[in-house]
């Protein structure tokens, strides 16, 4: 390793459910309490191979075991893994680093499936490959011991959230509760208590939703802004199709897939119309969220690419106004594009201490878990991450 003793530098990769590139970030950390956050990047996919991705989620429907790559998946990850070993080596060029300053990547990949009933999960990305092509040991596949003890195998940055909770300063220092919203592809909710209570779930729908509506009726991946959603209104017939789901009442709280929920069918909306209620259901869904919590966070932090729609940030900020405050990352000094792959870093580094990363409240595994799969760069050999005690 190229640093001595528990602090780490660590890159974090992370391609999500919204399939528009890779975040990429550095991070030196012993996994724990130390968090320095260094430069990020985004690499985005190219429409061509996002068209495969998708192509690729149909094809990924047919799998029942792990190692199944129906159709082109096989040359879908072998491209994604290549696409990731490029992004890392850029960075490297970009900010002037050797390979060898680097003690280890945290990876990702691309959930193409994700079944937590079934304890079936996929992500597409071959991390032995990444470690042979960037010359970098590689932790990855995170999620798979957590569901084989009995978790939902997500969400997996509640403990990066607690870590970065403790660190903040000014204002927001000791502001508790507080709950962090990444709207993602998926939007998901960690819950910081005063008393350290950690709770994590994914709270509905996030950004996939309107990605895919937009792309469908303006041929554009993503609302910029919510510059299309300010235009319309809510169909609230449509939004409480989408609200008296099953899910939002269940005490379960599950783990979802990109296709738990669909957009609306071309006869239901209009474009703006369709974005504008999206994304009011992005927010409602997130305020509905707190029927599940033990207390109503003081202050909402907002991450991801979600922040960036004002209508949804509007649309929550009005469904909070009661209780707590809302902010995007920034305002808290932190950054809501790369703070999942800022995560990933961490992670890997926590994985090889043994520690855990997954909690009987973030995930409903049965007690605190390690997990990930090491692959050492200098070789093919992958061993998992096990525990040191």
């Amino acid at each position: 390793m190229a640093n001595e003793g528990s602090v780490k530098r660590a890159i974090g990769l992370m391609s999500g459910t919204s399939m528009d590139g890779i975040d990429l970030a550095l991070l030196d950390t012993d996994g724990d309490a130390v968090v320095l956050r260094g430069a990020s990047s985004f690499t985005p996919f190219d429409p061509k191979f996002r068209k495969r991705l998708e192509v690729g989620l149909e094809a990924a429907k047919a799998i029942e075991e792990r190692d199944q790559r129906p159709g082109d998946l096989v040359a879908i990850e072998t491209e994604l893994t290549d696409l990731h070993a490029r992004a890392v080596q850029a960075f490297l060029t970009r900010e002037g680093l050797p390979a060898g300053d680097i003690d280890v990547i945290g990876f990702h990949g691309q959930t193409v499936l994700h079944r937590p009933r079934q304890a079936l999960t996929v992500q597409l990305g071959d991390g032995a490959v990444l470690a042979a092509e960037t010359g970098i040991d590689v932790v990855y596949d995170l999620r798979a011991r957590d569901m084989e003890l009995g978790g939902q195998g997500a969400p997996l940055v509640p403990a990066y959230h607690r870590a970065l909770a403790a660190g903040l300063s000014g204002d927001w220092a000791g502001k508790m509760p507080v709950a962090f919203v990444n709207i993602g592809g998926i939007s998901n909710i960690t819950y910081i208590g005063a008393d350290g209570t950690l709770l994590a779930f994914d709270s509905g729908p996030g950004n996939a939703l309107i990605d895919q509506w937009v792309t469908r009726h303006a041929g554009i991946p993503y609302d910029s802004g919510g510059a299309i959603a300010s235009e319309g209104r809510v169909l609230s017939g449509l939004a409480n199709r989408y609200l008296s789901s099953p899910f939002f009442t269940a005490r379960e709280r599950i783990s979802l897939d990109r296709n738990d929920f669909l957009p609306p069918e071309d006869h239901e909306a209009g474009l703006e119309d369709g974005a504008r209620t999206l994304a009011f259901v992005t927010a409602a869904a997130i305020e509905k969220a707190q029927a599940h919590l033990p207390e109503k966070p003081k202050l909402w932090i907002l991450t991801g690419g979600g922040r960036h729609n004002r209508m949804i940030v509007e649309d929550l900020t009005v469904a909070t106004r009661h209780s707590g405050e809302v902010i995007i990352a920034e305002e808290a000094g932190l950054n809501g594009d790369s703070m999942e792959a800022e995560a990933w870093a961490w992670l890997a580094v926590r994985s090889l201490a043994g520690l855990p990363i997954t909690y009987p409240g973030t995930t409903g595994v049965t007690e605190p878990a390690t997990g990930g799969v090491l692959a050492c760069s200098k070789g093919t050999q992958t061993q998992a991450v096990k525990p040191e005690n």
